[in-house]
């Protein structure tokens, strides 16, 4: 199985990679676009929705987003608000959600929550590649590292479940190789990337906020753990050999793409 993910692993990254660089705007935007509703296919299953249900909720999500695209074209896309939605689902919703260990019933419910946390994410993507490719890749390889260090260090020391009744695998230990690995990761990005020395001054300050963005990663894992369980399902799909569905790869991606790309609308 580690072998399958491996192989898996280095192949999505390199296509990743190739996509991230090479492809102009409109090809990454349609990329992005087919990710989503990769995701959006996966939420409706973990959702409950089936029939014409999954096929309306699937097509509207697909207008959404093309909405989206011809609204940031013309430079009449409020991308505030978008991010709010964001912000509100991860620091307020999905806590309250995680810790009343609260089970929704109602398909509703269930289909703005897939919009809350796919739209922001696709449009985080569009947004941070827009401002520098090196900007994404910078924020995806944080969570990568962190999302690696916390495997292996479970895998090795882990003793201590983090959620149990969530997600029996994940221990306090990998939480700390976790914010390890991304405290090697700040300053090894800063020294490869030649910036200037008053960022390693800012080092300490930096490493705070990584370490709240692996707080972030982490919320984000553990929440699509509990909609799986919810749905009576080990993984969101099969569409990768190894990982399972997009959503299984992208979940710790969904919470901290959109408040980055929040982040960087109010240095600007």
């Amino acid at each position: 199985m580690l072998k399958q993910r491996v192989i898996t692993a280095i192949i999505l990254l390199a296509l990743f990679l190739a996509a991230l660089f090479l492809l102009p705007t409109a090809g990454w935007v349609v990329l992005v676009i087919v990710m989503v509703m990769q995701g959006t296919s996966e939420w409706t299953r973990l959702a409950k929705l089936s029939g014409n249900a999954a096929n309306g909720y699937w097509w509207l999500t697909l207008a959404v987003m093309i909405g989206i695209v011809l609204l940031d074209i013309n430079h009449t896309l409020p991308h505030l608000p978008v991010y709010a939605v964001s912000v509100l689902l991860w620091l307020v919703v999905v806590p309250a959600w995680l810790i009343s260990g609260w089970q929704v019933r109602q398909p509703m419910l269930m289909a703005l929550t897939g919009w809350a946390l796919l739209i922001p994410t696709g449009l985080a993507m569009m947004d941070l590649r827009a401002a520098s490719p090196w900007w994404l890749l910078g924020v995806m390889g944080l969570v990568w590292v962190a999302d690696i260090a916390a495997y292996f260090t479970g895998r090795k020391f882990g003793r201590t479940k983090l959620a149990p009744r969530i997600s029996p695998g994940k221990t306090w230990e990998g939480v700390i190789g976790a914010l390890l690995g991304v405290a090697v990761y700040v300053p090894l990005v800063i020294w490869l990337g030649g910036l200037p020395g008053a960022a390693y001054q800012a080092l300490p300050v930096m490493t705070l906020a990584a370490w709240v963005w692996v707080g972030l990663a982490i919320l984000g894992d553990l929440f699509e753990s509990a909609i799986k369980r919810q749905a009576g399902v080990k993984d969101s799909g099969a569409l990768l050999p190894g990982h399972g569905g997009l959503l299984d790869r992208i979940d710790a991606l969904t919470s901290t793409l959109p408040l980055a790309a929040l982040a960087m609308m109010f240095q600007k």
